[in-house]
């Protein structure tokens, strides 16, 4: 949500005008997040003040995103509260800004919870679990871009910027990702599109009320557990202090209940959910790795420090001689 682009005025109001979205009247970056460029747009239509989010992609191809606008308008169509892709008068919902592609969303009321309480992760629970429901009828497959051939691919990139402590541990951790994706009961896993990024500040709140979830921008078909795994590791930690990246007990009770009662867990899932978390935080620490010491230039930019995630994983770990023993065998 940084702004790599600097999109002129007029060619945000051309854009507005095409969708039928009404008169421009105000265009604003949006400073978070490192993937995309976004904007506030408002404008005037029919005497009333209306709100959108324009995003210009960054890395993400005319090829690959008809996938997520595609899916955001089929979660939308079945009552998950996402923002719709705005279409223009051919029902096109990607379009192009500054030559590259761009789409326009609904804003969505609320504002994100960045200190959830139980009654906040229960709502998010039973929010994925439906979404992960569903997605099963969704038909369009892509898969998650930033799964194990990307983490395999990326590792090697940001050794160079790790202490040695820090380069055995990842390395040690891929090894032990690449170990379970192999076996059977991670394959046998049920699978369908995921959001892959549900994180605080990507789900919109009034009160205890869950009113969206957005930036779907990172998801594709994966396991549902991994998708719940990424979950858990971002609203179920402390953030900051000395206790930052370890689970809260209770908060993760409240979400893991919240998703269960809407779709239950199979007993491999189970088994399976600690390698997951494990996963999870491989993921978002290694992206952050290679955000922080591969930067592109924005005009405004927020790089997000690696090492909450770097805790996550450890706090994670198994801290047992067994444990230890079969992932020194792989690594």
């Amino acid at each position: 949500m940084a702004v790599y682009t600097e999109v002129p005025f007029a060619e945000a109001a051309a854009l507005l005008e095409r969708l039928n979205l009404g008169t421009l009247t105000e265009l604003r970056g949006i400073q978070g997040g490192i993937e995309n460029t976004n904007y506030f747009v408002t404008s005037e239509r029919d005497g009333a003040t209306v709100e959108h989010v324009l995003t210009v992609f960054e890395r993400l191809g005319f090829e690959q995103l008809p996938f997520y606008l595609h899916l955001m308008k089929h979660l939308a169509t079945h009552g998950v509260p996402v923002p719709e892709p705005a279409a223009d008068a051919k029902g096109e919902i990607l379009h192009t800004v500054q030559g590259k592609p761009a789409a326009v969303v609904d804003k969505l009321r609320g504002r994100s919870e960045l200190a959830p309480g139980l009654a906040h992760c229960e709502a998010v629970g039973a929010m994925l679990a439906r979404l992960h429901l569903v997605g099963r009828e969704f038909e369009r497959r892509q898969p998650n871009l930033r799964g194990l051939p990307w983490w395999n691919e990326t590792v090697p990139v940001v050794l160079p910027f790790l202490t040695p402590a820090q380069a055995a541990l990842l390395q040690a951790e891929l090894a032990y990702q690449n170990h379970i994706a192999a076996g059977s009961a991670y394959q046998a896993l049920p699978r369908g599109p995921i959001h892959a990024d549900l994180f605080r500040d990507n789900v919109m709140f009034e009160g205890s009320e869950l009113t969206g979830v957005f930036d779907f921008y990172f998801a594709g078909v994966d396991t549902w557990l991994f998708d719940l795994a990424v979950c858990l590791n971002d609203w179920c930690v402390v953030h900051g202090g000395e206790r930052d990246g370890q689970p809260v007990d209770e908060l993760q009770r409240a979400l893991l209940g919240a998703y269960e009662a809407v779709r239950p867990l199979a007993a491999a899932e189970r088994a399976l959910l600690p390698a997951m978390l494990r996963a999870g935080a491989l993921r978002f620490w290694l992206s952050r790795l290679w955000d922080l010491h591969l930067p592109r230039e924005a005009a405004l930019l927020q790089a997000h420090d690696p090492a909450h995630f770097e805790r996550v994983l450890r706090a994670r770990l198994p801290h047992c001689s067994a444990h230890a023993r079969v992932e020194a065998e792989l690594a």
